[in-house]
Formats: structure tokens, C-alpha cells, sequence
């Protein structure tokens, strides 16, 4: 996985009046990989997605896709792409069969081979029993595997999915990525938008943390976590001056690297977590407030984000 498949320089898009919602991207992502765009709503993940399938244009900048310009010779670049967006956007005056049919006759595929894919997609995402079925009878995660069948059918270069299990339950979650990783397993080049950190952290090659329009951290999901170090992170739920509070238990923690306040939470980042319960009630008491919940856990996703941005990553 050494070559880049998608390659943007100073890829930037503006909204009137002022608003940057991407600014200056400069991003590689390596064939057969699937790599994640991570960050909270408004971060500018859905309009670099959009920028790289033509659907929004640039302000400036520049995007290749499978060698293909986006900006330049957008006809060309929707023929080695394939998009998942976060809306439905399956035909409903068709069965599900025929949303495959049509897709594969309008990527140029004869009548036999259009069926005959889209018989074969359908088993890979386990809607082989639901073909004749209308769309309108499909739950919204059999409705989402197939809008990834449709757009991997034509076998694109580069699949793109944007938040694709946002409003799904965890099954459901679940079995899109066990079809995505088996995708992937193929060779296929994924990348995926999101704001859920396992998601990122389960199925994500290499994953970039954006906020506001910037990518503030890009590795491999271990690589990102690592980068805190041996760190532990203790994550405290209290009522009162939780700044106060910080500097109580900076007090008496001497290992305490870093805190964040985000969500009425105090998180703390401790190089040695032994012992903390009686230190952190010893300095909320000092400082006047009360703990009504305190977790230790090993460092996340969402710990890199806090780290990063001082707040929380579901914002």
C-alpha cells in the first residue's frame, strides 16, 4: 500500500459570507486501504468527501482521484468512484433488484451482465432473499448495505462513504462493517467520514482527526493513541468549579500531564493512575465540589481529539 490513490494539495473550500469549511487540505490516502476522516459535526468532513466525488467545487486547491482530477475532468473521476452518501438515495419506484440493474445498465453493462451482478452483490450483503422486495420495506441498515452494493458494483477505484451508519443500531453497524472488511479484504480502497471513534478505530488502515476544516493528526489508529504515551486516562464527573477542581488534583497528582474540561467532564491524563479515587475526592473536597462519577480508562480516539482540541468529539 504504497501507492496514492487520492491526492489533494491545499484543497480548500469556502462558504459565503466567511465561513472555511475546508482549509488548505493536503491529504494522501494509499490504494487498498480504508482510511478514516475523524471529527465532530461541522468539521469539514462531508465537504472534503463531497469535493473528492465532485459533488461540491472547490474554492481552490487541487484533488486527484485514481489519477483522475476531480476539478478538471469531473465526468471522468465519477467513473472510478463510488459514493455512499449519508442520505437514502435508492430509487423507490424500484425492487431492490432493480436498483442494481439500472445502476449496472448506467455504468454501460449489458442486460445479462447487469443481472448477473447484481444477483452476486446482492448475496454479498445478504439481500439475496429481499431482491423483489420494494425499497420501502427495507430497514435502514438493509437500505444502507444496499446503497453499497450499488456503489461498488461498477468496481470503482475509490469507495466513498459518508457517515454511513449514523442513526443504525449496533447490529446493524456490525454487519456493514463485516461486509466493508470484506470488501477491503479484496483490495478495495475505502474512505470513510465519521464521528464515532471505534468506528475509526475498528475498521480505519490510518485515520486523520479533522476539526474546522484542518487535519490536526493523521497515523495508523494505534499510532494516534500511542502518541499520549504511556498515558492513562482518568475521566471525572462532578458538580462545582471543575477548574478548581483541575488544580486540586494537579495538586496532589504529581504524574497529571494534561486536563480538559468538555460536557460538564473533567478528564485528566496521569502517567500513574494507582491510588487515584482517594486523591481526586481528597482534592474535591478541597475544592468544594462533589464527584458523582469517576472511570480510568487506557487512551482513545476521542482522548487524542480531547487532547488536540479541549473538547469533546461528539460536539
Amino acid at each position: 500500500m504504497t501507492d496514492d490513490i487520492i491526492v489533494t494539495q491545499a484543497l480548500t473550500k469556502r462558504f459565503p459570507p466567511d465561513i472555511v469549511a475546508v482549509d488548505g487540505l493536503d491529504l494522501n490516502v494509499h490504494a487498498g486501504e480504508i482510511f478514516g476522516l475523524l471529527g465532530p459535526n461541522g468539521a469539514g468532513k462531508s465537504t472534503t468527501i463531497g469535493m473528492l466525488t465532485t459533488r461540491v467545487t472547490p474554492t481552490s486547491g487541487r484533488a486527484e482521484v485514481g489519477g483522475v482530477d476531480v476539478i478538471g475532468r469531473p465526468a471522468i473521476a465519477k467513473q472510478v468512484i463510488g459514493v455512499v452518501p449519508q442520505t437514502n438515495t435508492l430509487d423507490r419506484a424500484m425492487t431492490v433488484f432493480e436498483n442494481l440493474e439500472f445502476h449496472g445498465r448506467y455504468f454501460g453493462m449489458s442486460k445479462s451482465d447487469a443481472r448477473r451482478e447484481a444477483r452476486s452483490f446482492l448475496e454479498r450483503v445478504r439481500l439475496a432473499d429481499r431482491a423483489s422486495a420494494p425499497v420501502m420495506a427495507l430497514s435502514g441498515g438493509m437500505a444502507q448495505r444496499l446503497m453499497v452494493a450499488r456503489a461498488i458494483m461498477h468496481r470503482p477505484q475509490v469507495l466513498f462513504l459518508d457517515e454511513p451508519t449514523a442513526g443504525l443500531d449496533p447490529q446493524s453497524r456490525l454487519a456493514l462493517w463485516e461486509i466493508l472488511r470484506e470488501f477491503h479484504d479484496e483490495g478495495q480502497t475505502i474512505l470513510i467520514t465519521t464521528h464515532h471513534m471505534e468506528e475509526a478505530d475498528q475498521l480505519c488502515d490510518r485515520v486523520a482527526i479533522m476539526d474546522h476544516g484542518r487535519i490536526l493528526a493523521l497515523d495508523t489508529p494505534t499510532g494516534l493513541k500511542r502518541s499520549l504515551g504511556s498515558a492513562t486516562v482518568v475521566k471525572i464527573t462532578a458538580s462545582g468549579d471543575l477548574e478548581k477542581l483541575a488544580e486540586q488534583v494537579r495538586a496532589v497528582v504529581p504524574s497529571a500531564l494534561r486536563s480538559t474540561i468538555a460536557d460538564g467532564h473533567l478528564s485528566m491524563t496521569v502517567d500513574d493512575a494507582s491510588g487515584m479515587l482517594p486523591r481526586v475526592l481528597a482534592a474535591a473536597e478541597e475544592a468544594g465540589v462533589t464527584v458523582t462519577d469517576l472511570s480510568i480508562a487506557e487512551p482513545t480516539l476521542e482522548t487524542v481529539f480531547i487532547n488536540l482540541t479541549g473538547k469533546d468529539l461528539r460536539e
